[in-house]
């Protein structure tokens, strides 16, 4: 249960403090004092977003910190779940800082919002007025017979295996909307890959055939080049062989004067020899050199065509080629094989599928053998909360698997004799929404060890031996649960084992909203005044003095 609660810089709120009864806490105060703001800073705590503008001073964070005693209520595995340390006392904290980043603390210990929600979600339910709207949809409906069915364990397996399905199906249909599209490109990809295969693309060197090519076509210019070459080099009036070899034989005769000597003749010798290598080279490639035709229109029909399926396919080299035509290949044999593929995605699918009619069966047997119970449950409270004639009628019906089961479930209600149930939007007032609205809420608190739960003025539209009944009905459900009400009713906010004030204190520059817990004469005092205005009569008094007596 919620054993303290604190809030600093939110809203309207600069800091407030309450530790809550474990049993039926009333809040009251004027509308705009700022209850609704204390739910949406409890709000934070079970995970809400968080906003600056929320801020009560821009420039400081806001903290909302909850304190809970949890040891009675089995929560241990839902830590071990998270890898968080289990503590009897447990403690929740929401910081927003000015700049907008928001950070979470359980324990001390930093977790993100899904964690967060994971345990709060478990300590704490707040009902408000959006929850009765709520009421009329297919989800929150089914919410309620699960919840009353205990099917929680039905509800996660049933998840998982529609979660299997999906993706299973998922698949299938990502994999036949390929191969329907493979099959449009087959015949077309099966022509590119024909074309690209016919040109050994593996064994071109794009690069070494230009390179051919281009002497080639100008064999003759170079054969004539490589021959003034040679002539240069052995002509016997010019020869530069001859000059170096004469210079050789002078450079030998001096040896023996100098050492010097003897080292420019052997670098002049190095010289000859590499010339005659030189010349022996030129001589080679002079010799091989030659126009040929034919290895001409060879080169030309290779390069030709590669320039050609570059051209087409938008490629820059034979690698860019080749890596299209593998490409090509890949996709032409997956349609191949497609069908394979198909057929054993198909049958998971299918499989997947049985499996989910078979959880989805046992889930919504389930529903069906507690729809009566409620009804009968429902109309016999709303009776004691005076509409003797009122009654609920679930009809639950099957459907194709959806995320929420395979049941489509219609709350039809009446609330006076002779009037067929209809949807609960075209027969319940406000009041008798909030009568409906507690009798589920009732009888679903037997069904959980949920530790607190927070109304905000679920009694609005009741008054008089009817407030006074749903007030004993809130007291009776506070012998199980911690109730947090907040209340416009004399009567409710009589029943209380703890009456909170929240008011709006406007003696400083700015409004500020504060609380405060009531002894007894100032809970007297407040109560008339909920029955008889600000200056409550005599009378007021009274009949003040008159509720609190009848608890």
């Amino acid at each position: 249960m919620l054993s303290r609660l604190f809030i600093q810089n939110y809203a309207l709120i600069k800091e407030l403090e309450i530790t809550p009864s474990s049993q039926l806490n009333i809040i009251t105060g004027e509308t705009g004092a700022g209850k609704s703001i204390m739910l949406g800073a409890i709000g934070l705590l079970l995970g809400n977003r968080a906003d600056v503008r929320v801020l009560f001073s821009e420039d400081e964070k806001c903290i909302i910190e909850a304190d809970f005693q949890i040891g009675a209520y089995k929560l241990r595995p839902v830590f071990k779940e998270i890898d968080l340390d289990f503590s009897e006392q447990c403690t929740i904290r929401r910081e927003i800082s000015p700049s907008g980043k928001s950070r979470a603390f359980i324990n001390d210990t930093p977790v993100n919002l899904e964690t967060l929600a994971m345990v709060t979600t478990r300590l704490m339910d707040i009902h408000s007025q959006h929850d009765t709207l709520a009421l009329g949809t297919n989800e929150f409906q089914l919410e309620i017979i699960d919840n009353y069915a205990q099917n929680q364990n039905y509800r996660e397996t049933y998840a998982q295996a529609y979660q299997a399905y999906t993706k299973a199906e998922n698949a299938y249909k990502k994999l036949m909307a390929e191969a329907a599209q493979a099959r449009k490109e087959q015949d077309y990809n099966s022509f590119l890959l024909e074309e690209l295969s016919k040109v050994n693309l593996d064994d071109i060197q794009q690069t070494d055939l230009e390179q051919e090519l281009e002497m080639l076509e100008n064999a003759e210019s170079i054969k004539t080049k490589l021959n003034f070459v040679l002539s240069y080099l052995t002509n016997e009036d010019t020869a530069a062989e001859s000059t170096i070899r004469l210079a050789l034989t002078e450079l030998r005769q001096l040896e023996s004067y100098s050492p010097r000597f003897q080292q420019l003749a052997e670098r002049t010798n190095s010289v000859l020899i590499e010339l005659k290598d030189i010349i022996s080279e030129t001589a080679k490639e002079e010799e091989k050199t030659f126009l040929d035709g034919e290895r001409i229109a060879q080169i030309k029909e290779t390069l030709n065509l590669v320039y050609s399926l570059q051209k087409k396919h938008y490629k820059n080299s034979v690698e860019e080629l080749i890596a299209l035509r593998d490409e090509l290949a890949e996709k032409v044999n997956r349609v191949l094989n497609l069908d394979e593929e198909i057929a054993n995605l198909k049958k998971q699918k299918e499989q997947s599928y049985q499996t989910l009619l078979e959880i989805a069966e046992i889930l919504s047997n389930s529903r069906k053998e507690v729809t009566e119970k409620i009804e009968q449950e429902v109309d016999s409270l709303l009776k004691e909360l005076g509409m003797p004639n009122a009654h609920l009628s679930i009809q639950l019906t099957d459907i194709e698997p959806q995320a929420s089961g395979a049941n489509q479930i219609a709350f039809l209600f009446s609330a006076n004799k002779g009037v067929k149930p209809d949807t609960l939007k075209n027969v319940a007032s406000g009041g008798e929404f909030s009568r409906l609205m507690l009798c589920i809420k009732y009888i679903l608190a037997g069904k959980t060890s949920l530790p607190t739960i927070i109304f905000d003025e679920i009694d609005t539209g009741i008054s008089g031996e009817i407030a006074i009944k749903v007030s004993r009905m809130m007291k009776e459900m506070a012998k199980r649960h911690q109730l947090v009400v907040i209340s416009h009713l004399p009567q409710t906010a009589a029943n209380g084992d703890c009456h909170y004030f929240v008011y709006k204190d406007d003696t400083s520059e700015r409004s500020v909203s504060k609380i405060k817990r009531l002894n007894e004469q100032e809970r007297l005092h407040e109560i008339a005044q909920m029955i008889g205005g600000a200056n409550p009569s005599q009378t007021a008094m009274q009949s003040a003095k008159e509720l609190l007596a009848m608890y």
